[in-house]
This record gives structure tokens, C-alpha cells and sequence, in this order.
């Protein structure tokens, strides 16, 4: 059975940063695809990192590029997002997601197994 379950989310003040979490576990496959999306009250859900275990593939939403950075421990089946230079509009229910595929995508609609999410609230 697979099981996501995402720590790391807080109250932090514009500028500062936070590491989100995704622990894995219920996979076989060498090959997995995680992304991380978020969605703000009245928004829809948006993708903003994604990564391949593949090939270790990444690819990032332009809203935070150069500020978020994705990256894996695989031997404690962990996918990280570390936020950095966090801003209000950040301020979001971040869920972490996996599918079985070869290839990194930022589409929601790809992924089948998504975890119970983390607010992240930016504000000073």
C-alpha cells in the first residue's frame, strides 16, 4: 500500500524559509515521479516542483524558481522541498503526490497517490 505523508509546514514571516518533507513508502518500482503542489484558498491546485527518480530530472513552477529546490534521500525514501526567500502569495496547502512513471511531470492528473498536505502560511 502506498502511503505519502508530508511534515515541515508553519507560520513563517516574509523572506525567511522552510523545509517541506515526503516520506514514501509502498513502492517496488525503481522508477517513481513526485511532484509537490499547492493550493490557496479560492485557487486551484498548482504544481510547483517535480522530480524523476529516473534520472533525477527536476522542473519548477516560474513562480518559484531560483527560491524552492527539490531533492531526495533515497535511502530514507524522501523527497524535500526547501523554500527559501518565502513570500505571502506561498501562503498555501502544499500536498506531495507520486506516480509510477519514468519521468518527471508537473501534471496533477498524472499522479496517483497524493498525501494529506501541510499549510505553509507566509505573514508577518
Amino acid at each position: 500500500q502506498v502511503q505519502l505523508v508530508e511534515s515541515g509546514g508553519g507560520l513563517v514571516q516574509p523572506g525567511g524559509s522552510l523545509r517541506l518533507s515526503c516520506e514514501a513508502s509502498g513502492f517496488t518500482e525503481d522508477y517513481v515521479a513526485i511532484g509537490w503542489f499547492r493550493q490557496a484558498p479560492g485557487n486551484e491546485r498548482e504544481g510547483v516542483s517535480c522530480i524523476s527518480s529516473t534520472d533525477g530530472s527536476t522542473y519548477y513552477a516560474d513562480s518559484v524558481k531560483g527560491r524552492f529546490t527539490i531533492s531526495t534521500d533515497n535511502a530514507k525514501n524522501t523527497v524535500y522541498l526547501q523554500m527559501n526567500s518565502l513570500k505571502p502569495e506561498d501562503t498555501a496547502v502544499y500536498y506531495c503526490a507520486a506516480a509510477r512513471l519514468s519521468w518527471a511531470t508537473m501534471r496533477a492528473d498524472e499522479y496517483d497517490y497524493w498525501g494529506q498536505g501541510t499549510l505553509v502560511a507566509v505573514s508577518s
